[in-house]
């Protein structure tokens, strides 16, 4: 592993630390991802300033000091997976959404932790990566920790497609992660409402076609890949619930029709039933 402060806006996948456990856990998720696009793993603490009176030399000793603490203990976790990444480190003053959506405008993919600490003022990570998921210009990963030690079979990745122009990409990220991860597949397709008239069945199973047909050409085009076409009846909120254990990662555009807020809002927010990672992509970014 190779290790440097950024001295310069590049390429590279960046990490917001906080000094919580949960920003080590979006380091070393995001390790592989930086290894399988060979760009640096940045790891990005950002001071937020104390008020706009005086500057108070020891306090300020004392937020550089836990910030040195901080990416140390991330550098310490990410060194430990032995991976060839490259990693550089950045301490920088300002609020963290700004600092942070600056960062991702040179970013291939911003991580964070689902919480955290905002050392200045107490407040949790949480709303920080609810704003980046709807604001920053590359994909964002909402890192969440949990416990899967009793799961014997692989977890999949689970993509959310429907008509919105998000959807393309969203699928071609959805194989890249789980090509990266080794992991099954699962193409969701979600109907919200059903139809009144009697023909649920006839409808379901339209729409089971239209999925397979919509990845007949990715299965020949990726055959390591393993895919699994869904088409559910209801929310993909009460999929992720049914299917907890069984998943790892969920990559959803941020133009989906019930909204990004339900899946990476703040902590008071997002629903419950959301406890695995996930990835926010649009049409327009590169992956």
């Amino acid at each position: 592993m190779e290790m440097y402060k950024s001295a310069s806006p590049s390429s590279a996948v960046v990490v917001g630390i906080d000094g919580s456990r949960w920003s080590v856990d979006a380091a070393l998720w995001a390790v592989d991802e930086a290894v399988s696009r060979d760009v640096p793993l940045r790891l990005l603490y950002v001071v937020e300033p104390r008020g706009h009176g005086a500057v108070d030399p020891q306090q300020e000793a004392q937020d550089l000091a836990c910030a040195d603490v901080s990416v140390r203990r991330a550098l310490v976790a990410v060194e430990s997976t032995e991976k060839p990444v490259k990693v550089e480190w950045e301490v920088l003053q300002g609020h963290p959404s700004r600092v942070l959506l600056d960062a991702s405008r040179s970013a291939d993919l911003l991580c964070l932790g689902s919480l955290g600490i905002a050392h200045a003022t107490g407040h949790r990570l949480g709303s920080t990566a609810a704003t980046l998921a709807t604001s920053a210009p590359c994909p964002v990963a909402i890192v969440r920790s949990g416990n899967h030690h009793g799961v014997m079979q692989p977890r999949h990745v689970v993509v959310e497609v429907d008509e919105s122009p998000d959807s393309a990409v969203v699928l071609e990220a959805g194989i890249s992660e789980a090509r990266l991860r080794r992991a099954p597949l699962t193409v969701l397709a979600v109907r919200q409402t059903a139809p009144s008239d009697g023909r649920d069945k006839v409808h379901d199973e339209g729409v089971q076609a239209r999925l397979d047909r919509r990845l007949a050409r990715h299965r020949l085009a990726n055959p390591d890949v393993e895919f699994n076409p869904v088409a559910i009846r209801g929310s993909t909120l009460n999929y992720l619930d049914r299917q907890a254990d069984s998943i790892q990662l969920l990559v959803i555009g941020r133009h989906r029709r019930p909204g990004i807020g339900e899946i990476v809002g703040t902590a008071r927010s997002a629903s419950p039933q959301v406890n695995c990672t996930a990835l926010i992509c649009q049409h327009n970014q590169r992956l």
